[in-house]
């Protein structure tokens, strides 16, 4: 299969900085920080300690994934 031939994964080709951009833009951090309550969020939160956290924990990840496809009615 080639990377581009994913019509059923509505996350191909959207890295996690954008998913994190967008959620920001639509939510904020404090809406963010009571959605899902991670340090990352609610203590000086930022882009880079959030790429850096989910990044190196899946269930995190797998989590915002769910709130990404959620904000785009998925």
């Amino acid at each position: 299969m080639k990377i581009d031939e994913q019509p059923n994964n509505p996350l191909h080709g959207i890295t996690l900085e954008m998913m994190l951009v967008h959620l920001v833009e639509c939510y904020g951090w404090d809406e963010l920080a009571d959605r899902l309550p991670v340090n990352c969020f609610i203590n000086n939160p930022s882009i880079k300690s959030s790429l850096t956290f989910f990044r190196k924990t899946p269930w995190a990840r797998k989590k915002i994934e769910a709130l990404y496809r959620e904000s785009l009615g998925l």
